[in-house]
């Protein structure tokens, strides 16, 4: 496997490409592709010919979920290679630039806004910005899979895993490594920050519910490496998605001292309180991920909402019951 790590202008940066099936008779594959900027195809095209390969060389793509970041180049390697280009089908309509499923989130995104309580000014920005983005590139013709299905990649074979939260459709590919199982997890699981749950697909129902699962999921795997999205590789996956966990216990928390001080509340005016002043990307995450709180803390009758609204229902209520218990794999310092 040869890790690829591509540079982009409007997200987290240092995306990774994984370059897998490059023995003699195996399927050249990547896993996810960048995004669709000159500079990063330049780049993805000169670290492929250290390795003696080129576009034209890729047999099949398989990608971990919609964002551009992971995506864009995907059509532009198709129509050079003729390669295979596979995602899940909850997000294979986006990766296709289908105009129905493009339309459709884009009419949910315009209502959420207005439900969060997004202000004018700022949701004018978050439009421009979206709309600004260049970074789709050529649309590719997407094969589906579901959890479960399989990829012979050579000296490894890859299962689908369905790690939903961060996007309807996201899905890990796990494989036998040296030392156990591991994971290639796009950014269902990150090594420095927390992917943000809520903003970053807004199509996800009770989206901080499916990603505990999601995180419970890794922790009960075991997995003994992972190889993210973003950034360098993860040597305790299931000690990273605990902290996790406990990151969004946390933040709950945090959700719930905030109706407390102010009284019932849209989840833009929780969202000012956790992350303060939001530009670019973040005018959508932060309320997004505001509102997934919310809605959780909803489902479990601590909060109730009114309207666009949101009030504290039951202050003493056990927050720590809405959590899977994964103390088990929490780092030491980091044990309740």
């Amino acid at each position: 496997m040869k890790q690829v790590q591509l540079g982009n202008h409007e997200f987290e940066g240092q995306n990774n490409c994984y370059v897998l099936g490059t023995e003699p008779g195996a399927t050249l594959t990547l896993v996810d592709t960048g995004i669709a900027h000159p500079d990063t195809r330049e780049q993805l095209e000169s670290d492929l010919a250290a390795h003696g390969l080129e576009f034209a060389d890729v047999e099949r793509v398989l990608l971990t979920h919609w964002h551009q970041d992971h995506v864009g180049l995907a059509g532009e390697i198709q129509a050079e290679s003729g390669c295979s280009v596979h995602a899940h089908a909850e997000d294979a309509p986006l990766i296709a630039q289908d105009t129905e499923a493009q339309e459709s989130m884009n009419a949910r995104l315009r209502r959420l806004t207005e439900e969060w309580g997004m202000p004018d000014g700022k949701r004018e920005q978050l439009l421009g910005f979206l709309t600004s983005e260049d970074g789709e590139g050529r649309p590719p013709d997407v094969t589906t899979f579901t959890d479960g299905d399989r990829f012979d990649a050579g000296s490894v074979d890859l299962e689908v895993v369905h790690l939903p939260g961060h996007s309807a459709g996201l899905s890990g590919f796990a494989f036998d490594g040296r030392d156990g199982e591991e994971l290639f997890p796009g950014d269902a699981l990150l090594p420095y920050y927390t992917p943000n749950v809520g903003g970053a697909d807004t199509r996800v129902e009770a989206a901080l519910s499916k990603y505990l699962d999601t995180l419970a999921g890794v922790v009960d795997r075991g997995y003994t490496r992972a190889w993210p999205g973003h950034r360098g590789a993860i040597v305790d996956p299931p000690g990273r998605a605990a902290d996790i966990i406990a990151h969004h216990r946390h933040r709950t928390g945090r959700v719930v001292d905030v109706l407390d001080e102010t009284g019932p509340a849209d989840p833009w005016t929780v969202g000012a309180h956790l992350f303060g002043d939001l530009h670019g990307i973040h005018i959508l995450h932060g309320p997004g991920e505001a509102h997934a709180h919310l809605v959780h803390l909803t489902d479990a009758g601590v909060v109730e909402r009114d309207g666009d609204d949101y009030a504290l229902a039951d202050p003493e209520a056990d927050l720590d019951a809405l959590f899977p218990d994964v103390t088990g794999a929490l780092a030491p310092e980091r044990q309740p």
